[in-house]
């Protein structure tokens, strides 16, 4: 029996799906500890004895795999692996698996949710609203309200996405570039995958300096490493349209945040939206909070009841090859 802890809080829906696998007649059980990020006592407890960590967002660090010394697979829930040390993991022997595809539905429409937010002030005007103030906001305003359709939209990165957004914004009357430095790996999809890989939309791909030229909207999808880190900083702001708006679902750190404020304040950019940031959880002090044109939501552009249903699947898959000494779904190290 494989001994898994899931570093996530559970709603009643997901505990539900993870009591009726440990209940399953078969011979890859699976005994599973739900423990929420922030009860930190309890998840080292379960490390003494853990096979498989299920990670979401809280770093897997040296001092965790040094607690858990059975620790067999590290299975991120999601794509992104910048909270794992690789290096060590690897050097430990410790199996690191990510799942591309599972949140793509989910993050494209947060994406999609983002711009709507941003273009048509929704944030603001729900406040408005509640406040009383709703039917008495400045007829200047309305010159702030824009549409999708008629916009160039720039999506930076092209993975499973932006490739997922691409079409719906194309059907919304939006033209639609993208850039991507690499050729995406051919990779291995489980079976509750494959009706997630979408078709190839109609989008015009364009090198880096000419979508940030002619985007009215940049949506950034690409992961972080040494050479993304802070790729739009103030340079690369400074070259965006005139009143465009940058979108950021993909890594906080992607984005030089300071430069990204005065950028806003200046009215250089009309608006932001932003799932993710430098510092997560979100620092109580930064200006982003005080500015009315950028919507903020905590990095939940993949939580949905579905995401979390497909990631199982791949998650459980991977765990029942762990046992039979196959070949892991999507290993990264």
């Amino acid at each position: 029996m494989l001994k898994v802890i899931y570093q996530y809080a559970a709603g009643t829906r997901f505990e539900k799906e993870l009591a009726t696998l440990a209940t399953r007649e078969d011979r890859y059980k699976l005994q599973i500890s739900v423990c929420p990020e922030t009860e930190i006592t309890d998840f080292y407890a379960f490390l003494k004895q853990a096979d498989v960590i299920w990670h979401c967002l809280a770093p897997i660090d040296a001092e965790v795999i040094a607690a858990a010394p059975r620790l067999k697979l590290i299975q991120k829930i999601g794509v992104g692996i910048n909270t794992i040390d690789l290096e060590l993991a690897e050097k430990q022997g410790i199996a690191v698996c990510n799942m591309p595809g599972t949140n793509s539905t989910a993050v494209a429409e947060h994406t999609l949710g983002l711009m709507l937010a941003v273009l048509r002030q929704l944030v603001h005007f729900d406040k408005d609203v509640r406040h009383n103030t709703g039917w008495s906001w400045s007829a200047q305003r309305q010159n702030q309200l824009l549409e999708i359709a008629g916009s160039t939209i720039g999506l930076v990165g092209f993975g499973s996405i932006p490739q997922h957004l691409a079409p719906i914004l194309t059907a919304m009357g939006a033209q639609v570039l993208y850039t991507r430095s690499t050729t995406p790996p051919t990779t291995t999809h489980s079976p509750a995958q494959q009706s997630l890989k979408p078709a190839v939309p109609p989008a015009q791909q364009v090198l880096l300096d000419e979508l940030i030229d002619r985007s009215d909207i940049i949506s950034l999808h690409l992961p972080l490493t040494p050479q993304t880190t802070n790729m739009f900083n103030a340079e690369q702001i400074k070259k965006m349209k005139r009143g465009s708006i940058l979108i950021n679902t993909a890594r906080g750190a992607l984005v030089d945040e300071q430069a990204l404020i005065k950028a806003l304040e200046s009215q250089h950019l009309a608006g932001a939206g932003l799932d993710v940031f430098e510092n997560e959880p979100f620092t109580q002090t930064s200006k982003l909070k005080s500015l009315t044109n950028v919507v903020l939501t905590p990095h939940v552009g993949w939580l949905t009841h579905n995401t979390l249903l497909r990631s199982l699947d791949v998650a459980v898959e991977n765990c029942r090859r762990l046992t039979d000494g196959e070949k892991l779904i999507h290993r990264v190290v």
